[in-house]
C-alpha cells in the first residue's frame, strides 16, 4: 500500500506505518496543486493536515485512493462530496487538540490583559516603560464564551480556576446542561452586554458569518477585549477595526483571519492592540504527536484490516453493506442537516421514519448519518460516525426509529420529523434511480431538490411575480443563480422555492428578501 504524506507530520505517525509493514510511504511536503496532481494517481491513501487543499479535482485525478487521513479535526480542506462520491473515505482526528487550542485561548487572553507581547518588544528595542503598559486582572472579570463545545468548554473550565465569572451561550445545548458545566446561560445579548473578555467557539457558518459585528460591538462596555481561536470571519475583521479605533475595544486576540496569510497592510495585524499568532491553536508537540499517530493507525487499521474509525462520511459497516447503503447515507445525513439549518435549533426528540426496500437493511448507520447531519453545521469541532451518539445525548437529543415495508411514492424515503422552535418541521427524501439523493417534501410542500451546495429556501405567497422580483434582486447582489424546484401547497395558497446559488447569499441580501411583501421567510442553508 502506498501512502502519500503531503503536509508535515509528527515522526511517531510514520513510524506508525512502519512498524505495520506493507506500506511504502512518500513524504511530500510543499507541492503545489499541478504537482499534486501528477503524481497521486498511485497512492491508496493520503495523509494531510491544513496545508494541502484536496480538491475534487485532485480527487478524480488520484485513481487508487482509499483513504484520506485528516491529521486534525477539521476537514474544510477536503471536497468530502466528491470523495465520498468516488467511494473513498476521509477520517479525521476528533479530539486530539481540543486542550491545545482551549490553553491557546487562555494564553491569548492573559497576554491581552497585560500587553505581554507589545512590552517584551518594547523591552528588546531598548526601552523601559512601565507606565505604558498597565494591565488588568482577570480575577473576578467576566469572560462570555460563545460556543460550548469540546474547546468551549475546556475555556470555562480553565476561566473559572482563574476566578473569572463564567458566562456561556450555546442555542444547540440546553440551559440546564450549561449550568452543570459550572456556567451560567447567557443569552448572546447578554454575552455583549455584560462580558469583559468574549471568546468564540463555533463553526463558520452562514449564521456565525460576521457574529460580532458592529450592532454587537455597540451593546459591549467599553473596554471590552475580543478573543478568537476558532475560525476567521466569525468576527467581523473590518468591523473590530473600527471599534478598536473607536476606544470602545481596549484589544483583540487573534489566532484566524479570513485570509491566511492575512494580506500585506492588513490592519489588525498593524495595531498595537492586537495581539496576534498565525493560527497556533493546535501547534504544540502533543497536540501534533496526538493527531499523527492517531490518523496512522486508523488508516492503517482501515487499508489492512477493512476497519474504518473516526471517518466523517461512512459508519463502521462492511465494505459491502457500505457499498449498498452509501446513497442512503449521503440522504440521511443531508436530510439532518437540513432540518437543523431550516429550523436553526437543535431539536430535543427526533422521528425518523425508514419506508420501503431500505427497511431489508439494518438502518441503525442510517440514523448515525442523521444525527451526524443534525450536529456537523452547530459544532465547533468534527462530528463524526463514532463520537455523534454521545455528541447527542450531551444535548439532550433522543431518537426515534420507526419502518414501514409500504414505500408510498418511493421505493424508499426517509423522513426525519421534529418539533422545531413553536412548529413541526418534516423533511423528506428519497433515492432516485440508484444512487441519486432527492430532497422530495418539507412539511406539505412536494418538489425534488438536489441536496447540494448553497441554496436559498424561500417561504412564499403563491402570487405571480416572485421569480422574477427574488431573481432581480439576487442579480442585483451580484449572486447567480445554478438551479430552482418550486412546490405548492394549493394554487393561490404558499408556496416554497429552493433556489441554488453559486456563492453564499449575505445578511444584507437575506433582509432585503425578508423585506419583500410577497415573501413570508428567506433562510440561506449549505448542504
Amino acid at each position: 500500500m502506498k501512502i502519500l504524506v503531503s503536509d508535515s507530520l509528527a515522526p511517531q505517525g510514520l513510524e506508525v506505518f512502519e512498524h505495520a509493514g506493507g506500506f511504502e510511504v512518500d513524504v511530500r511536503v510543499g507541492l503545489k496543486p499541478d504537482e499534486l496532481k501528477k503524481i497521486c494517481a498511485d497512492y491508496d491513501g493520503w495523509v494531510i493536515r491544513s496545508g494541502t487543499k484536496i480538491t475534487a479535482e485532485l480527487i478524480e485525478a488520484a485513481k487508487n485512493l482509499k483513504v484520506i487521513g485528516r491529521a486534525g479535526v477539521g476537514f474544510e480542506n477536503i471536497d468530502v462530496d466528491a470523495a465520498s462520491k468516488r467511494g473513498i473515505v476521509v477520517m479525521n482526528t476528533p479530539g486530539g487538540n481540543n486542550v491545545t487550542t482551549g490553553e491557546h485561548t487562555i494564553s491569548l487572553m492573559m497576554a491581552l490583559a497585560r500587553h505581554i507581547p507589545q512590552a517584551v518588544a518594547s523591552l528588546k528595542s531598548g526601552q523601559w516603560d512601565r507606565n505604558k503598559f498597565v494591565g488588568v486582572e482577570l480575577c473576578n472579570k467576566t469572560i462570555g464564551i460563545i460556543g460550548l463545545g469540546n474547546v468551549g468548554r475546556i475555556v470555562a473550565e480553565r476561566a473559572a480556576g482563574l476566578r473569572m465569572k463564567v458566562i456561556g451561550y450555546d442555542p444547540f445545548i440546553l440551559g440546564e446542561n450549561i449550568a452543570l458545566m459550572g456556567v451560567e446561560p447567557a443569552s448572546l445579548e447578554e454575552i455583549f452586554i455584560k462580558s469583559d473578555f468574549i471568546t468564540v467557539h463555533v463553526p463558520l457558518t452562514s449564521e456565525t458569518q460576521g457574529l460580532i459585528n458592529r450592532e454587537a460591538f455597540a451593546k459591549m462596555k467599553p473596554g471590552v477585549r475580543i478573543i478568537n481561536c476558532a475560525r476567521g470571519g466569525i468576527v467581523d475583521e473590518k468591523d473590530l477595526a473600527d471599534a478598536i479605533r473607536e476606544g470602545k475595544v481596549a484589544g483583540a486576540a487573534l489566532d484566524v483571519y479570513v485570509d491566511e496569510p492575512p494580506p500585506a497592510g492588513h490592519p489588525l495585524v498593524k495595531m498595537d492592540q492586537v495581539i496576534t499568532t498565525p493560527h497556533l491553536g493546535a501547534s504544540t508537540d502533543e497536540a501534533q504527536l496526538n493527531v499523527a499517530t492517531a490518523v496512522a493507525e486508523q488508516m492503517v487499521d482501515f487499508l489492512a484490516k477493512g476497519v474504518v474509525r473516526y471517518a466523517v462520511n461512512v459508519p463502521s459497516v462492511s465494505p459491502e453493506l457500505l457499498e449498498v447503503l452509501r446513497p442512503y447515507l449521503t440522504l440521511a445525513e443531508k436530510l439532518g442537516s437540513l432540518h437543523v439549518q431550516m429550523a436553526g435549533t437543535l431539536p430535543k426528540e427526533v422521528q425518523v421514519d425508514y419506508r420501503g426496500d431500505v427497511t431489508q437493511y439494518n438502518v441503525a448507520p442510517l440514523t448515525l448519518a442523521v444525527l451526524k447531519g443534525l450536529l456537523t453545521p452547530v459544532m465547533e469541532s468534527g462530528v463524526n460516525y463514532v463520537n455523534a451518539p454521545l455528541v447527542a445525548r450531551e444535548r439532550g437529543i433522543q431518537i426515534v426509529e420507526s419502518r414501514g415495508e409500504r414505500s408510498g411514492d418511493f421505493a424508499s424515503s426517509i423522513t426525519i420529523k421534529a418539533k422545531a422552535k413553536t412548529r413541526d418541521l418534516e423533511v423528506e427524501g428519497a433515492i432516485f434511480g440508484s444512487k441519486h439523493p432527492r430532497i422530495v417534501r418539507v412539511n406539505n410542500f412536494y418538489l425534488e431538490a438536489v441536496p447540494e451546495g448553497y441554496i436559498l429556501i424561500l417561504h412564499n405567497k403563491d402570487v405571480p411575480g416572485v421569480v422574477g422580483t427574488v431573481g432581480t434582486l439576487l442579480g442585483k447582489n451580484g449572486i447567480n443563480i445554478a438551479g430552482m424546484e418550486l412546490g405548492r401547497s394549493e394554487k393561490g395558497g404558499n408556496a416554497i422555492s429552493f433556489i441554488h446559488v453559486d456563492d453564499g447569499v449575505s445578511k444584507k441580501a437575506l433582509e432585503e428578501l425578508r423585506a419583500l411583501p410577497q415573501i413570508v421567510s428567506a433562510d440561506l442553508v449549505k448542504l
